[in-house]
Protein backbone atom coordinates (compact mmCIF):
# COMPACT_ATOMS: atom_id res chain seq x y z
CA UNK A 1 0.00 0.00 0.00
CA UNK A 2 1.18 3.54 -0.58
CA UNK A 3 3.57 4.84 2.05
CA UNK A 4 1.31 7.81 2.54
CA UNK A 5 -1.33 5.68 4.19
CA UNK A 6 -1.21 4.85 7.88
CA UNK A 7 -1.80 1.10 7.24
CA UNK A 8 1.27 -0.93 6.16
CA UNK A 9 0.97 -3.90 3.82
CA UNK A 10 1.61 -6.51 6.51
CA UNK A 11 -1.61 -5.45 8.20
CA UNK A 12 -3.56 -6.85 5.26
CA UNK A 13 -2.75 -10.39 6.34
CA UNK A 14 -4.92 -9.78 9.38
CA UNK A 15 -7.70 -8.63 7.07
CA UNK A 16 -7.77 -11.94 5.22
CA UNK A 17 -9.22 -13.66 8.26
CA UNK A 18 -11.42 -10.68 9.06
CA UNK A 19 -12.76 -10.64 5.51
CA UNK A 20 -13.78 -14.28 5.73
CA UNK A 21 -15.48 -13.65 9.06
CA UNK A 22 -17.40 -10.66 7.73
CA UNK A 23 -18.50 -12.45 4.58
CA UNK A 24 -19.75 -15.37 6.66
CA UNK A 25 -21.91 -12.89 8.57
CA UNK A 26 -23.47 -11.24 5.52
CA UNK A 27 -26.70 -13.12 6.03
CA UNK A 28 -26.95 -11.48 9.45
CA UNK A 29 -26.09 -7.97 8.27
CA UNK A 30 -29.57 -6.71 9.01
CA UNK A 31 -29.65 -8.12 12.52
CA UNK A 32 -29.37 -4.65 14.08
CA UNK A 33 -32.54 -3.64 12.28
CA UNK A 34 -34.70 -6.26 14.03
CA UNK A 35 -37.13 -4.42 16.28
CA UNK A 36 -37.25 -5.42 19.96
CA UNK A 37 -40.43 -6.36 21.76
CA UNK A 38 -41.69 -3.95 24.41
CA UNK A 39 -43.49 -4.61 27.70
CA UNK A 40 -44.97 -1.66 29.60
CA UNK A 41 -46.44 -2.22 33.07
CA UNK A 42 -48.20 0.72 34.78
CA UNK A 43 -49.54 0.44 38.31
CA UNK A 44 -53.07 1.86 38.39
CA UNK A 45 -53.96 1.06 42.01
CA UNK A 46 -52.50 -1.05 44.83
CA UNK A 47 -52.10 -4.54 43.42
CA UNK A 48 -53.44 -3.69 39.96
CA UNK A 49 -51.45 -3.02 36.80
CA UNK A 50 -52.13 -2.18 33.17
CA UNK A 51 -49.99 -4.35 30.91
CA UNK A 52 -49.12 -3.31 27.34
CA UNK A 53 -47.26 -5.96 25.36
CA UNK A 54 -46.01 -5.04 21.87
CA UNK A 55 -44.48 -7.69 19.64
CA UNK A 56 -42.95 -6.82 16.24
CA UNK A 57 -44.10 -8.38 13.00
CA UNK A 58 -41.92 -9.35 10.07
CA UNK A 59 -43.54 -9.99 6.67
CA UNK A 60 -46.88 -10.10 8.43
CA UNK A 61 -45.76 -12.77 10.89
CA UNK A 62 -45.88 -12.12 14.62
CA UNK A 63 -42.84 -12.66 16.79
CA UNK A 64 -43.47 -16.11 18.36
CA UNK A 65 -43.09 -14.98 21.97
CA UNK A 66 -45.78 -15.14 24.66
CA UNK A 67 -46.03 -13.68 28.17
CA UNK A 68 -46.33 -16.03 31.12
CA UNK A 69 -47.07 -14.64 34.58
CA UNK A 70 -46.75 -16.59 37.82
CA UNK A 71 -49.81 -18.41 39.16
CA UNK A 72 -50.23 -15.73 41.84
CA UNK A 73 -51.03 -13.12 39.16
CA UNK A 74 -54.49 -13.19 37.60
CA UNK A 75 -56.10 -11.40 34.67
CA UNK A 76 -58.75 -8.84 35.60
CA UNK A 77 -59.52 -8.29 31.90
CA UNK A 78 -58.75 -10.59 29.00
CA UNK A 79 -56.03 -9.49 26.56
CA UNK A 80 -57.27 -7.15 23.80
CA UNK A 81 -55.21 -6.94 20.61
CA UNK A 82 -54.59 -4.12 18.12
CA UNK A 83 -52.81 -4.60 14.82
CA UNK A 84 -50.31 -1.88 13.86
CA UNK A 85 -48.31 -1.71 10.59
CA UNK A 86 -45.17 -3.15 12.20
CA UNK A 87 -46.38 -4.80 15.40
CA UNK A 88 -49.23 -6.25 17.44
CA UNK A 89 -50.18 -4.57 20.71
CA UNK A 90 -51.89 -6.55 23.47
CA UNK A 91 -53.43 -4.78 26.50
CA UNK A 92 -54.80 -6.26 29.71
CA UNK A 93 -55.24 -5.48 33.41
CA UNK A 94 -53.70 -7.84 35.94
CA UNK A 95 -53.93 -8.18 39.72
CA UNK A 96 -50.89 -9.15 41.77
CA UNK A 97 -50.63 -10.45 45.35
CA UNK A 98 -50.44 -8.13 48.36
CA UNK A 99 -46.78 -7.46 47.82
CA UNK A 100 -47.38 -6.28 44.27
CA UNK A 101 -44.99 -7.39 41.55
CA UNK A 102 -41.93 -7.31 43.81
CA UNK A 103 -40.33 -10.75 43.63
CA UNK A 104 -42.67 -11.93 40.87
CA UNK A 105 -41.34 -13.46 37.65
CA UNK A 106 -42.55 -12.95 34.09
CA UNK A 107 -41.37 -15.41 31.46
CA UNK A 108 -41.14 -14.73 27.73
CA UNK A 109 -41.95 -18.12 26.28
CA UNK A 110 -40.23 -18.68 22.94
CA UNK A 111 -37.81 -15.76 23.25
CA UNK A 112 -34.83 -18.11 23.52
CA UNK A 113 -35.50 -19.26 19.94
CA UNK A 114 -35.20 -15.70 18.56
CA UNK A 115 -32.51 -13.00 18.27
CA UNK A 116 -34.86 -10.32 19.59
CA UNK A 117 -34.60 -8.52 22.93
CA UNK A 118 -37.45 -7.30 25.11
CA UNK A 119 -37.42 -3.87 26.73
CA UNK A 120 -39.39 -3.97 30.00
CA UNK A 121 -40.51 -0.73 31.64
CA UNK A 122 -42.40 -0.64 34.95
CA UNK A 123 -43.98 2.50 36.43
CA UNK A 124 -45.38 2.46 39.99
CA UNK A 125 -47.94 4.72 41.67
CA UNK A 126 -45.27 6.70 43.51
CA UNK A 127 -43.66 7.63 40.18
CA UNK A 128 -40.80 5.16 40.46
CA UNK A 129 -39.82 3.65 37.12
CA UNK A 130 -37.49 0.81 36.23
CA UNK A 131 -36.19 -0.27 32.84
CA UNK A 132 -34.68 -3.64 31.97
CA UNK A 133 -33.57 -5.35 28.77
CA UNK A 134 -34.37 -9.06 28.59
CA UNK A 135 -32.14 -11.21 26.36
CA UNK A 136 -32.94 -14.52 24.65
CA UNK A 137 -30.22 -16.13 26.78
CA UNK A 138 -32.30 -15.39 29.90
CA UNK A 139 -35.95 -15.15 28.76
CA UNK A 140 -37.46 -14.04 32.05
CA UNK A 141 -37.42 -11.16 34.52
CA UNK A 142 -37.84 -10.94 38.27
CA UNK A 143 -39.02 -7.60 39.64
CA UNK A 144 -36.81 -6.06 42.32
CA UNK A 145 -38.30 -4.05 45.15
CA UNK A 146 -35.85 -1.17 44.70
CA UNK A 147 -34.22 -1.06 41.26
CA UNK A 148 -30.88 0.75 41.14
CA UNK A 149 -30.87 4.41 40.01
CA UNK A 150 -28.63 3.62 37.03
CA UNK A 151 -30.58 0.62 35.74
CA UNK A 152 -32.23 2.54 32.88
CA UNK A 153 -28.96 4.22 31.92
CA UNK A 154 -27.26 0.84 31.64
CA UNK A 155 -30.07 -0.51 29.48
CA UNK A 156 -30.01 2.33 26.94
CA UNK A 157 -26.20 2.49 26.90
CA UNK A 158 -25.92 -1.26 26.30
CA UNK A 159 -28.54 -1.01 23.54
CA UNK A 160 -26.43 1.59 21.75
CA UNK A 161 -23.28 -0.52 22.00
CA UNK A 162 -25.14 -3.59 20.76
CA UNK A 163 -26.76 -1.69 17.92
CA UNK A 164 -23.51 -0.58 16.30
CA UNK A 165 -21.60 -3.79 16.99
CA UNK A 166 -24.38 -5.80 15.33
CA UNK A 167 -24.64 -3.26 12.51
CA UNK A 168 -22.09 -4.67 10.10
CA UNK A 169 -22.92 -2.05 7.48
CA UNK A 170 -22.05 0.79 9.87
CA UNK A 171 -18.82 -0.93 10.95
CA UNK A 172 -17.84 -1.66 7.36
CA UNK A 173 -18.23 2.02 6.50
CA UNK A 174 -15.91 2.93 9.38
CA UNK A 175 -13.47 0.25 8.22
CA UNK A 176 -13.45 1.77 4.74
CA UNK A 177 -12.62 5.16 6.22
CA UNK A 178 -9.70 3.65 8.11
CA UNK A 179 -8.09 2.60 4.83
CA UNK A 180 -8.43 6.04 3.30
CA UNK A 181 -7.08 8.28 6.04
CA UNK A 182 -3.34 8.99 5.86
CA UNK A 183 -2.45 10.09 9.38
CA UNK A 184 -3.68 9.78 12.95
CA UNK A 185 -4.68 13.45 12.96
CA UNK A 186 -6.80 12.89 9.87
CA UNK A 187 -8.24 9.78 11.49
CA UNK A 188 -9.26 11.85 14.51
CA UNK A 189 -10.92 14.48 12.30
CA UNK A 190 -12.70 11.83 10.22
CA UNK A 191 -14.08 9.82 13.14
CA UNK A 192 -15.10 13.04 14.91
CA UNK A 193 -16.95 14.27 11.81
CA UNK A 194 -18.74 10.93 11.47
CA UNK A 195 -19.68 11.04 15.17
CA UNK A 196 -21.01 14.60 15.04
CA UNK A 197 -23.02 13.92 11.89
CA UNK A 198 -24.76 10.77 13.03
CA UNK A 199 -25.39 12.29 16.47
CA UNK A 200 -27.29 15.13 14.79
CA UNK A 201 -29.54 12.91 12.69
CA UNK A 202 -29.96 10.39 15.51
CA UNK A 203 -31.39 13.20 17.64
CA UNK A 204 -33.68 14.76 15.02
CA UNK A 205 -35.01 11.36 13.90
CA UNK A 206 -35.61 10.08 17.43
CA UNK A 207 -37.42 13.29 18.38
CA UNK A 208 -39.65 12.87 15.31
CA UNK A 209 -38.44 15.99 13.48
CA UNK A 210 -37.38 14.14 10.31
CA UNK A 211 -38.29 10.69 9.06
CA UNK A 212 -36.87 8.67 6.17
CA UNK A 213 -38.51 5.40 5.03
CA UNK A 214 -36.45 2.39 6.09
CA UNK A 215 -36.00 0.74 2.68
CA UNK A 216 -34.58 3.78 0.81
CA UNK A 217 -32.47 4.64 3.86
CA UNK A 218 -30.92 1.17 4.03
CA UNK A 219 -30.18 1.30 0.30
CA UNK A 220 -28.42 4.67 0.65
CA UNK A 221 -26.36 3.40 3.60
CA UNK A 222 -25.24 0.44 1.49
CA UNK A 223 -24.38 2.80 -1.36
CA UNK A 224 -22.18 4.84 0.98
CA UNK A 225 -20.15 1.69 1.67
CA UNK A 226 -19.88 0.86 -2.02
CA UNK A 227 -18.62 4.41 -2.63
CA UNK A 228 -15.54 3.78 -0.47
CA UNK A 229 -14.35 0.71 -2.41
CA UNK A 230 -12.97 2.62 -5.44
CA UNK A 231 -11.44 5.22 -3.11
CA UNK A 232 -9.37 2.52 -1.41
CA UNK A 233 -8.17 1.40 -4.86
CA UNK A 234 -7.07 4.98 -5.60
CA UNK A 235 -5.08 5.03 -2.36
CA UNK A 236 -3.40 1.74 -3.39
CA UNK A 237 -2.47 3.24 -6.77
CA UNK A 238 -1.02 6.34 -5.17
CA UNK A 239 -3.72 8.51 -6.72
CA UNK A 240 -5.74 11.19 -5.01
CA UNK A 241 -9.30 12.47 -4.97
CA UNK A 242 -11.51 14.79 -2.96
CA UNK A 243 -12.39 11.90 -0.63
CA UNK A 244 -8.74 10.99 -0.04
CA UNK A 245 -7.77 14.61 0.60
CA UNK A 246 -10.80 15.39 2.77
CA UNK A 247 -12.17 12.11 4.20
CA UNK A 248 -13.68 13.96 7.15
CA UNK A 249 -16.09 15.81 4.85
CA UNK A 250 -17.23 12.56 3.24
CA UNK A 251 -17.55 11.00 6.70
CA UNK A 252 -19.76 13.87 7.82
CA UNK A 253 -22.05 13.73 4.78
CA UNK A 254 -22.55 9.98 4.92
CA UNK A 255 -22.65 10.08 8.71
CA UNK A 256 -25.91 11.99 8.43
CA UNK A 257 -27.41 8.95 6.67
CA UNK A 258 -26.01 6.47 9.18
CA UNK A 259 -27.49 8.51 12.03
CA UNK A 260 -30.98 7.83 10.70
CA UNK A 261 -30.06 4.16 10.70
CA UNK A 262 -28.98 4.34 14.34
CA UNK A 263 -32.26 6.08 15.19
CA UNK A 264 -34.24 3.03 14.08
CA UNK A 265 -32.72 1.09 16.97
CA UNK A 266 -34.01 3.61 19.52
CA UNK A 267 -37.37 4.60 18.03
CA UNK A 268 -38.24 0.92 17.65
CA UNK A 269 -38.36 0.66 21.44
CA UNK A 270 -41.61 2.64 21.45
CA UNK A 271 -40.64 4.72 24.46
CA UNK A 272 -42.94 7.29 26.08
CA UNK A 273 -42.11 10.85 25.01
CA UNK A 274 -40.86 11.77 28.47
CA UNK A 275 -38.20 9.06 28.39
CA UNK A 276 -36.78 9.91 24.97
CA UNK A 277 -34.25 12.67 25.88
CA UNK A 278 -32.49 10.56 28.53
CA UNK A 279 -32.69 7.40 26.41
CA UNK A 280 -31.31 9.33 23.42
CA UNK A 281 -28.30 10.54 25.42
CA UNK A 282 -27.39 7.13 26.81
CA UNK A 283 -28.07 5.30 23.54
CA UNK A 284 -25.84 7.74 21.64
CA UNK A 285 -23.07 7.34 24.21
CA UNK A 286 -23.36 3.58 23.73
CA UNK A 287 -23.07 3.94 19.96
CA UNK A 288 -19.95 6.08 20.37
CA UNK A 289 -18.41 3.64 22.83
CA UNK A 290 -18.96 0.74 20.44
CA UNK A 291 -17.56 2.72 17.52
CA UNK A 292 -14.45 3.79 19.45
CA UNK A 293 -13.92 0.22 20.64
CA UNK A 294 -13.97 -0.96 17.02
CA UNK A 295 -11.47 1.70 15.91
CA UNK A 296 -9.32 1.14 18.97
CA UNK A 297 -9.16 -2.60 18.29
CA UNK A 298 -7.71 -1.99 14.84
CA UNK A 299 -5.21 0.54 16.14
CA UNK A 300 -4.11 -1.93 18.80
CA UNK A 301 -3.64 -4.59 16.14
CA UNK A 302 -1.47 -2.20 14.17
CA UNK A 303 0.63 -1.41 17.24
CA UNK A 304 0.99 -5.08 18.15
CA UNK A 305 2.04 -6.15 14.64
CA UNK A 306 4.16 -3.12 13.83
CA UNK A 307 7.44 -4.99 14.24
CA UNK A 308 6.34 -7.94 12.06
CA UNK A 309 7.51 -7.87 8.46
CA UNK A 310 5.27 -9.85 6.11
CA UNK A 311 5.66 -9.61 2.35
CA UNK A 312 2.47 -10.11 0.43
CA UNK A 313 1.87 -10.10 -3.33
CA UNK A 314 0.99 -6.58 -4.38
CA UNK A 315 -2.44 -7.71 -5.54
CA UNK A 316 -3.29 -8.84 -2.01
CA UNK A 317 -3.20 -5.21 -0.95
CA UNK A 318 -6.54 -4.81 -2.69
CA UNK A 319 -8.28 -7.06 -0.15
CA UNK A 320 -9.77 -4.05 1.73
CA UNK A 321 -11.18 -2.61 -1.50
CA UNK A 322 -12.71 -5.97 -2.46
CA UNK A 323 -14.14 -6.42 1.01
CA UNK A 324 -15.68 -2.96 1.34
CA UNK A 325 -16.73 -2.54 -2.29
CA UNK A 326 -17.97 -6.12 -2.70
CA UNK A 327 -20.17 -6.18 0.39
CA UNK A 328 -21.32 -2.62 -0.33
CA UNK A 329 -22.39 -3.69 -3.82
CA UNK A 330 -24.13 -6.81 -2.49
CA UNK A 331 -26.12 -4.85 0.09
CA UNK A 332 -26.96 -2.10 -2.40
CA UNK A 333 -28.38 -4.55 -4.93
CA UNK A 334 -30.21 -6.51 -2.21
CA UNK A 335 -31.78 -3.44 -0.66
CA UNK A 336 -32.70 -1.74 -3.92
CA UNK A 337 -34.38 -5.00 -4.98
CA UNK A 338 -36.30 -5.00 -1.70
CA UNK A 339 -37.49 -1.43 -2.41
CA UNK A 340 -39.07 -2.55 -5.65
CA UNK A 341 -40.59 -5.72 -4.29
CA UNK A 342 -37.84 -8.00 -5.50
CA UNK A 343 -35.51 -10.11 -3.39
CA UNK A 344 -35.72 -9.12 0.27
Amino acid sequence: MSKRTMFPSWFLSVLLGAALALVSLVSHAGAHEIRPAYLQIDQSSPGRYTVTWRTPTLSGMRLPVALRFSEAVRNVTEPAERNLPDSIVETRIIEAPDGGLSGERIEFVGLQATITDVLVRVRLLDGTTSTTMVKPSQPWIEFAANPGPFAAARVYFASGVQHILMGLDHLLFVLGLLFIVRSRWMLFKTITAFTVAHSITLAVATLGKVEIPALPLNAMIALSILFLGPEIVRVWRGQTSFTIRHPWIVAFVFGLLHGFGFASGLTALGLPQGDIPFALLMFNLGVEAGQLAFVGLFLLLIAALKSIEIRLPRGMELVPAYLVGGLGAFWTIDRVAAMFGGLA
